[in-house]
């Protein structure tokens, strides 16, 4: 295993020595953590983390990858997106991704002109290309590139080379902003965002780590990964409490499935 993470990380690194600079479209999930940590490693100053603090990103999420920025010894930037504000991407098509990419690719080309850097770099990796991602056809509009991916590296290999380099976050669950837990057809506000925001953070308050709420109107689907289920179902009481506050009157309870809402494209989602 050492070998091979060795090996992924020595062609990362072959990768991203063909850039001057780069920077990098950052969001805090271990793909782009482990981008950054690489590039940063190969390029030092000549590289330059741009996160957005958007009402979509959890602020637990968003303080977690300011912090690893930071203690990487990498530049970053903070900027602020306003895709919510655009109705293509606020009615919630199934292509939303596609609209919230475009949106954070054009602010942050605007200060890679600033900065004099040439190249906008993503997090994605050779995994990603057999997903249903919108947001990648915005990123081959804009020119992004993609290290990861260039240089071969699936899931499996990232948390290998980052667990190499002892990035504490190796093995950090997946977690896609909080607009990917309402489906689609429902549009996204920022009532519903909160809304999600709080209750899963109540169900991790009790130790579950991988889970999502699905938001589906007066209608919670929690979904959690099974390792943690003996734990809600001990707490069950006060969590239906706790979602009733928040506006769910009723709550499902299921075994966590990635992308579970992907499968619901062209039926019409509950208000």
């Amino acid at each position: 295993m050492d070998n091979i993470a060795e090996k992924k990380l020595n062609e990362l690194k072959k990768e991203l020595s063909k850039y001057d600079d780069l920077i990098i479209a950052y969001s805090g999930g271990l793909d782009s953590a482990l981008l950054l940590k690489v590039a940063q490693m190969v390029m030092g100053e000549r590289v330059l983390a741009v996160i957005s603090d958007s009402p979509s990103i959890p602020r637990n999420e968003l303080d977690t990858a300011i912090r690893f920025a930071r203690e990487t010894g990498a530049r970053l930037r903070v900027i602020n997106t306003k895709e919510i504000e655009n109705q293509d991407y606020s009615r919630n098509p199934d292509n939303r991704c596609y609209f919230c990419k475009t949106e954070l690719y054009e602010s942050v080309e605007l200060l890679a002109r600033e900065e004099g850097i040439r190249y906008v770099a993503n997090g994605t990796n050779l995994d990603d290309l057999g997903d249903y991602r919108p947001g990648l056809r915005a990123a081959d509009e804009h020119q992004v590139v993609s290290p990861l991916r260039d240089a071969g590296l699936t899931k499996d290999d990232i948390r290998l080379v980052a667990k190499k380099l002892n990035l504490e976050i190796w093995d950090k669950p997946a977690s896609p902003c909080l607009a990917s837990r309402i489906p689609y057809g429902s549009p996204v506000t920022r009532a519903k965002l909160s809304q999600v925001e709080e209750a899963e953070n109540f169900v991790k308050s009790f130790g579950a780590k991988e889970l999502r709420v699905r938001h589906f109107g007066g209608k919670a689907v929690l979904e959690v990964n099974p390792v943690y289920m003996e734990l809600v179902d001990s707490n069950y009481q006060e969590i239906k409490s706790k979602f009733a506050t928040l506006g769910f009157d009723e709550l499902e309870i299921k075994e966590f499935q990635s992308g579970s809402l992907n499968k619901l494209i062209n039926i019409n989602a509950k208000r």
